[in-house]
């Protein structure tokens, strides 16, 4: 039996142009290169998942590449790589710095790849400053870290910082479709948009996600599938409520709720969706804002229809309701009566309305 690659590995990117939605530091690192302008310790920080450790891997391959006739030579003795989380002691860095003195065998540069480096301990951090601060020619710094903040600031003030940036529901969305192209897996549109949104900007997280659903439902990839599968409550649900609630059927309101409830959803996540619902009807009710709303085309044509049946005002005041209730949902000592009143007060909203405009005439 042939062993299973993860799609994180197996398609990781091998040149700065694969690299997904970092278009920015790729290209500013590509002139570097190209103009000799690069410097010899960098920091490259921001949220997990986001292709820091892969970017220093592909730098550290670049800049060894020329007078090589092999493009696929990887370098591997000019680059290593240190987990700071656990090797933070000063005497790691000193190991380090002993073989940081020594010339590179082939190629022209040693290339030091520091994962995790807020975990270094404060002395390891101090003995390292010198050596950061005045490297050898032939040797090359980069580290990288999600928590910047933890890093200190004589450290931060000897590196060239690149901020890296979450992924884009879009741009995840496109990958993921490139990957199931790739693997020969039909896929609706829906599904991979509520996997890229699930994956909260981490494309690692984002293949992940998508491997596990595949062995779950095989090569047909299906908004129904990828919704019981990852247990999020898919746009439908909250259509539904919004219909029932624009309706003023209150008894049924409390019954779909139950539902939801006895599916075993959060109620708290609940209501944050249903916020968060209110908020892309809003955007829908003009073009200009269309741009702001994050949905799977299928999603958007049904959200388009519902946008016309809702009014600016109800959907105002429903969105400041289901806010209110995601902020008291914590303190609250019986949570399914706040968010069951919550759901009477919206789909009152309108009924209200009518009631006054009767007692007007």
């Amino acid at each position: 039996m042939e062993q299973f690659v993860v799609s994180a590995r197996k398609y990781r990117p091998q040149t700065f142009i694969d690299v997904v939605g970092q278009q920015a530091i790729t290209n500013t690192l590509l002139n570097a290169i190209e103009n000799n302008h690069l410097a010899q310790a960098l920091l490259f920080t921001g949220p997990r998942g986001v292709g820091k450790t892969t970017c220093a891997r592909i730098l550290a391959r670049k800049i060894n590449q020329p007078g090589y006739d092999d493009p696929n030579e990887d370098f591997a003795f000019n680059v290593f790589e240190l987990d700071a989380a656990s090797n933070n002691s000063v005497d790691d860095i000193r190991n380090l710095i002993d073989q940081v003195r020594i010339p590179p065998q082939t190629g022209q540069y040693k290339v030091y790849i520091i994962d995790e480096v807020h975990m270094l301990s404060s002395a390891a951090f101090n003995a390292f400053l010198k050596t950061l601060e005045e490297p050898p020619k032939h040797a090359i710094f980069i580290l990288a870290t999600t928590e910047k903040h933890k890093i200190i600031p004589t450290i931060l003030s000897r590196c060239q910082i690149f901020d890296f940036k979450r992924i884009t529901v879009k741009d995840a969305k496109e990958h993921l479709a490139y990957v199931a192209e790739n693997q020969g897996i039909q896929f609706e549109d829906d599904a991979l948009h509520i996997i890229a949104q699930k994956a909260d900007g981490a494309m690692r997280d984002a293949l992940s996600i998508f491997d596990r659903v595949v062995s779950y439902c095989g090569n047909n990839l299906t908004r129904q599938a990828v919704t019981e599968n990852l247990n999020v409550l898919d746009y439908e649900s909250y259509i539904n409520v919004t219909d029932l609630l624009l309706e003023n059927k209150l008894p049924e309101l409390l019954m779909a709720f139950n539902d939801i409830l006895a599916r075993g959803f959060d109620a708290h996540h609940f209501i944050q969706g249903l916020a968060s619902h209110f908020r892309d009807l809003l955007v829908c009710k003009n073009p200009s804002t269309l741009v702001l709303l994050e949905a799977g085309e299928q999603a958007q044509k049904l959200f388009g229809e519902q946008a016309k049946k809702c009014s600016q005002e109800f959907l105002l005041k429903a969105i400041e309701l289901a806010n209110d209730t995601d902020l008291k949902f914590k303190v609250s000592q019986n949570q399914r009566l706040l968010i069951e009143l919550c759901l009477m007060q919206i789909g009152s909203i309108t009924f209200d309305g009518e009631k006054k405009k009767l007692t007007a005439i």
